[in-house]
C-alpha cells in the first residue's frame, strides 16, 4: 500500500536556519528518482538545488515559490511506494520498524541535520494511507500576510502547477507585473524564458495578471514594496555586524598603473595566456597575496571569544561579486600558491558562476582578505567595510586617463586610486600604510613583484 514520507528542508550550509523556496522543478504526480534535484531554495548565502533521496510519486508541494522556510520543516509529500509492492509480508513486518535515522541518511554534501519522517503504520493495523497526507501542515512561515492556514497547495492556481523559470526571470515577471502561471513556456520543458515574460508584458501573449502581492508595488503609492531576505538580509546583517564591531580605518592611494596596463598588453599576445582574461583584477589579486606576506597582519583576524588574533599561513582571496540576488564573496582558495595565469582563470570561472547565480555556500566561507572592484561601474573609489571574519578589504577604482606629472612632464597616464579598510584592532596604521604602499608599487611596475 502507499507509504508517504516528507521531505524537509535540509541544512545546505553550516549555521542557516532557514531559506526561500525559489522554484520547484516538480509538481503533483511526477515521478522522481533518487537524487533527482526537486526544489531551488536561496538562503543567506546563495541559490541551491536540493535533491531528494528517495524515489517514488510526488503528492503534495507543502510550500508556494516566494515563502521563507526554517530548516527542518517539511516541504514536500511523497509516496515512496505507489503501486503498493514493496508492502512486506507480515513475517517480515519487523524490518519495516528499523530507525528511521538508518534509512535517512543523509546525502553526501546534503547537510548535517536528522531527517524526520513518518513511517507506515504496523502490518495488521487498520489501514490508513490517505491520512498522512491530509494532515499535512500549514506552511511555514509565508511570506504574504493573507495565506491561508490551509497547505499552501490548495490555493495554487491552475491545480497545484508551479511555474518552471528560473530566478532571473521570476525577478524580471515580478518586476513587470507578469503572472507566471498563465503562461507557458517555450524553452525545452515548458520552461519559461525573458521573451516569454516580455511577450506577456507587451500584451503579445496570453492575458496576464497585475498582483499587487507578488510585484509589491501599489498604485495609489507609487511604491513598490520588496521582502528583506536571503542574499540581502544576509549582507546587511554581516555589514551592520562588522561596522559597529571592528574599528574601521580607511586609506586612500592614487597610483600611474600605465605600465601594468602596458604588460596587459603584452599578456594578451602571448601564446602561454591565450584565451586567458587577464583583467586589473587580476594583477590586483597577484599584488596582495605578494603583499600579505609582507604584512601578515592584513591576513589575521580578531577572536573576541579566545580573545586571540589568528594569523593565517594561507590567502583564501575573497572577491565582491554584484550578483542578481545582491552582493556575494566567494574565495579563491589559497590564492597566494597560484601563478598569475591560474589567477585569471580562478577569477574568471568564479565570477562567471557568481553572476549566475550558482555560487555554494560553501564556496563564500573562510575568506581571509577581500577585493571590490567599483571601478567596473565607473567609480573612482570608496571605503568598503569589512567582511566579518577578515581583517581588510582593497577596494579598486576606475582606471581613467588623467594628467601625470612624469620626469617633470605632465603627461596622460592610466590612473587608479585604491582605498584599503582595515580593522585597527589587529591592523596599526604603520601596517596598513605598508600593505597598500606594496599593492600600490607592484600595480604600478610588475616588475617590482621580483623583488618580493
Amino acid at each position: 500500500m502507499p507509504e508517504y514520507k516528507q521531505f524537509p528542508l535540509a541544512d545546505t550550509a553550516e549555521g542557516l536556519t532557514e531559506a526561500d523556496i525559489i522554484a520547484w522543478q516538480v509538481k503533483p504526480g511526477d515521478t522522481v528518482t533518487v537524487n533527482q534535484i526537486v526544489v531551488e531554495v536561496e538562503t543567506a548565502k546563495a541559490a541551491v538545488e536540493l535533491p531528494i533521496p528517495w524515489a517514488g510519486v510526488v503528492t503534495e508541494l507543502l510550500v508556494e515559490p516566494g515563502q521563507t522556510v526554517e530548516v527542518g520543516a517539511p516541504i514536500l509529500t511523497i509516496d515512496v511506494d505507489p503501486g503498493g509492492k514493496a508492502a512486506p509480508a507480515p513475517a517480515a513486518a519487523p524490518a519495516a520498524e528499523e530507525p528511521a535515522e538508518e534509512e535517512m541518511k543523509p546525502l553526501v554534501g546534503y547537510g548535517s541535520k536528522a531527517v524526520v519522517t513518518q513511517r507506515r503504520a504496523r502490518k495488521g493495523a487498520a489501514p490508513a494511507a490517505p491520512a498522512p497526507v491530509a494532515a499535512a501542515p500549514a506552511p511555514v512561515a509565508p511570506a504574504v500576510p493573507a495565506a491561508p492556514a490551509a497547505p499552501a497547495v490548495a490555493s495554487k492556481p491552475k491545480g497545484g502547477y508551479v511555474p518552471l523559470a528560473k530566478p532571473p526571470v521570476r525577478k524580471l515577471a515580478k518586476d513587470l507585473g507578469v503572472d507566471l502561471h498563465a503562461l507557458t513556456g517555450t524553452a525545452d520543458g515548458g520552461v519559461i524564458t525573458r521573451d516569454d515574460v516580455h511577450a506577456a508584458a507587451n500584451g503579445s501573449a496570453a492575458p496576464t495578471a497585475v498582483s499587487t502581492v507578488d510585484s509589491g508595488y501599489d498604485p495609489a503609492t507609487r511604491e513598490r514594496r520588496v521582502p528583506i531576505k536571503g542574499v540581502r538580509k544576509a549582507t546587511a546583517a554581516a555589514m551592520v555586524q562588522s561596522a559597529y564591531t571592528a574599528p574601521h580605518v580607511t586609506e586612500f592611494l592614487t597610483i600611474d598603473v600605465t605600465p601594468m596596463m602596458e604588460f596587459r598588453e603584452k599578456l594578451k599576445k602571448s601564446r602561454e595566456f591565450a584565451g586567458v582574461k587577464v583583467t586589473p583584477l587580476t594583477f590586483a589579486a597577484k599584488a596582495v597575496c605578494l603583499a600579505a606576506k609582507r604584512t601578515p597582519d592584513v591576513n589575521a583576524v580578531w577572536d573576541e571569544a579566545a580573545q586571540e588574533i589568528v594569523y593565517k599561513d594561507y590567502v583564501h582571496l575573497g572577491i565582491a561579486a554584484a550578483t542578481p540576488r545582491g552582493l556575494v564573496v566567494p574565495k579563491v582558495r589559497d590564492a597566494d600558491s597560484m601563478s598569475l595565469k591560474e589567477l585569471a582563470i580562478a577569477l574568471t570561472e568564479l565570477t562567471d558562476v557568481a553572476r549566475e547565480g550558482k555560487t555554494t555556500p560553501a564556496a563564500m566561507l573562510g575568506g581571509t582578505i577581500t577585493i571590490t572592484n567599483v571601478g567596473v561601474f565607473g567609480v573612482d573609489t570608496g571605503t568598503p567595510i569589512i567582511n566579518p571574519g577578515e581583517s581588510a578589504i582593497l577596494c579598486l577604482g576606475a582606471i581613467k586617463d588623467t594628467p601625470w606629472v612624469v620626469d617633470g612632464e605632465i603627461k596622460v597616464r592610466k590612473v587608479l586610486q585604491l582605498s584599503l579598510s582595515f580593522d585597527h584592532r589587529v591592523v596599526d596604521g604603520q601596517q596598513g600604510s605598508e600593505f597598500l604602499a606594496d599593492v600600490g608599487a607592484l600595480l604600478a611596475d610588475p616588475a617590482v613583484a621580483i623583488t618580493y
